[in-house]
């Protein structure tokens, strides 16, 4: 890519023109200048003059690992200081730092932790012993106008067992197609 830059000096020719004879985008010829640039550009080893030392770090982790902040966030931790002593260890943003560098940027509350909670599993053996039911909504003809097609299921079999279709969501359309579903299979009437 260099010699195409030397070519286009030396000889007065027009990058574009280059890169259309050679078949090459611009872009890319660009992208590779820049990516040569960034290569050559020597990155700085040397520490700031106001970065921490050790002890700084140290002081810091003191103060946020104390009993009187043992629960509290670096925000907390830091306007406490600010408001209660006037005295300022280091900023909000560095206190976090000095936390992530030592491992410990984490949760520092204890957190309740929930337990995992049981799925319930309706398990069948036979058909007709368990059924689910759902109520799914169906597009009609007509702009923002659903109809609403309840459905129950036999799990084991994953026979339909029942179902109805109507303009709404009602609880009493619910109650009336599993009445008019148990009494059809011969089972209990709901109250």
């Amino acid at each position: 890519m260099t010699y195409i830059k030397q070519v286009s000096e030396e000889k007065d020719i027009a990058l574009a023109a280059l890169c259309d004879h050679l078949r090459i985008s611009r872009s890319t010829l660009y992208r590779m200048f820049a990516k040569e640039s960034q290569d050559n550009v020597i990155t700085s080893t040397k520490k700031p003059h106001n970065a921490l030392n050790s002890e700084e770090k140290q002081q810091i982790l003191d103060i946020l690992h104390s009993e009187r902040f043992a629960d509290a966030t670096p925000y907390e931790v830091f306007y406490t200081l600010l408001d209660e002593e006037q005295q300022y260890v280091a900023s909000i943003r560095t206190m976090y730092r000095v936390l992530l560098e030592a491992g410990e940027s984490s949760e520092r509350r204890n957190v309740r932790n929930h337990r995992d909670a049981i799925k319930p599993e309706l398990i069948a053996t036979a058909p007709n012993e368990v059924w689910s039911w759902d109520i799914t909504k169906l597009c009609s003809c007509n702009r923002f106008t659903y109809f609403h097609l309840y459905v129950i299921l036999d799990i084991y079999s994953r026979y339909v067992v029942g179902w109805m279709i109507a303009d709404r969501e009602c609880q009493y359309l619910a109650k009336s197609l599993i009445e008019a579903t148990t009494k059809k299979f011969g089972y209990f009437q709901i109250n």
